[in-house]
């Protein structure tokens, strides 16, 4: 009995390890993300205000402002409007 109950116990370690892991991934990811956000809004041809503002969106909202700023600004260049 006292087995079981240790297995079960290490086995709950391991998922917690692994979740920890895996949290640690996605925030270092979602870091490396709004850091190329931000460069990249620092080195666009956007004029002098609009560059500031959108600065300012992404540093304070990290990565929601950082996902505004993919899809508003980054990814809205590339796409032709449907007629």
């Amino acid at each position: 009995m006292q087995t079981l109950q240790v297995l079960s116990d290490y086995g709950a370690g391991l998922f917690a390890g692994g979740m920890g892991i895996l949290l640690l991934i996605v925030a270092l990811l979602l870091s490396i993300f709004w850091l190329w956000m931000l460069i990249d809004c620092l080195s666009s041809n956007l004029p002098s205000m609009e560059k500031l503002i959108w600065f300012l969106v992404i540093f304070f909202l990290h990565i929601l402002g950082a996902i505004l700023y993919y899809v508003m600004v980054r990814g809205g260049g590339n796409r032709r409007a449907m007629t």
